[in-house]
Order: structure tokens, then sequence, then C-alpha cells
């Protein structure tokens, strides 16, 4: 899903591309891998996987010593609540996209982005160009508006 606007994002936010899938096999691994190049990506991180996220258990420990596992800020672009908690135990600063505001993704991550990842990238291609300051950012009262607003659209 979305691999030419990933890779807009990469290359607008100077970061680099990690697969990490939960269903791991190496057939998958390089078929996403072909994906990302042939959508425009320079460099695919975490086919090589030689690293691992503390405290998961799932595949998904299984990462590139160059991208999530030495890197400070992370984006999880899609629900995974056991992935962000072990994130933020690694005292990485976690971007998530995730359309329940309530889950434990949403509830963990530092910035959460409660949207479809199709409107999401590229509404974030369009900011990281902006480079905005995140200071002072609150995740909560963030989730509350989301609430607040999905519970509007509900009692229509």
């Amino acid at each position: 899903m979305c691999g030419e606007e990933y890779v807009a994002l990469s290359e607008a936010l100077g970061a680099p591309i990690e697969i990490n899938l939960f269903y791991r096999t190496p057939e998958r691994m390089k078929k996403m891998e072909e994906r990302f190049r042939g959508a425009g990506a320079k460099e695919v991180l975490g086919v090589r996987e030689d690293a691992e996220v503390p405290f998961l258990e799932s595949e998904r420990r299984k990462v590139d010593s160059r991208g999530i596992y030495s890197r400070d800020t992370v984006l999880v672009p899609l629900e995974d609540g056991d992935r962000t908690e072990c994130l933020k135990k690694m005292g990485k600063f976690v971007i998530a996209i995730d359309l329940n505001p309530l889950s434990r993704t949403a509830q963990q991550a530092d910035i959460t982005i409660v949207d479809n990842i199709t409107r999401a990238v590229p509404l974030m291609i369009e900011l990281a160009k902006k480079k905005p300051e995140w200071r002072g950012f609150d995740n909560k009262a963030n989730l509350r508006g989301s609430m607040e607003l999905m519970k509007h659209y509900l009692s229509l």
C-alpha cells in the first residue's frame, strides 16, 4: 500500500524505508524490497536482519541495525501495539498512523495520526516539506479531539 507515497515521504524526510513484516519469509521480504525499488526507492532496509528489538517476540523483532534499531524516530504505519510498546521501551519517538484512537498503538505513540493510511501519507509528505516544529505536541489531547470528532459524526 502507498509504495510511491512512502518513497516520496522517505525522500522528503531524508529517512530510509525499512521493511518490517509480522509474517516474515525471505521470499516476502525480497518481494517487498522489489516493490519499493520499483516505486523509486534507492535504498530499502530490512532484508538484512542483524539486530533485534528487545522485548519483542514476534518476527518483527528482526530489524536492520541501520534502520529502526539505530534511529531515534520511527513511523509505525499500521496498528502494531506490541512493536510500539517495545520501541517506546527502547526510547524511540514513535509516530503512528491508526484508525482507532483507542488502540494500544495510538495510546502509546508520541504522535498519532488518526486516519486512513492512503490519506495520511500524502498529507505527511506535504507536512514534511514544511518542516514544522513538534515540540509541545499533546498526543492525548489529539486523541481526545479525534474521539470527539468521531462521536460528533456518529450522532448525525
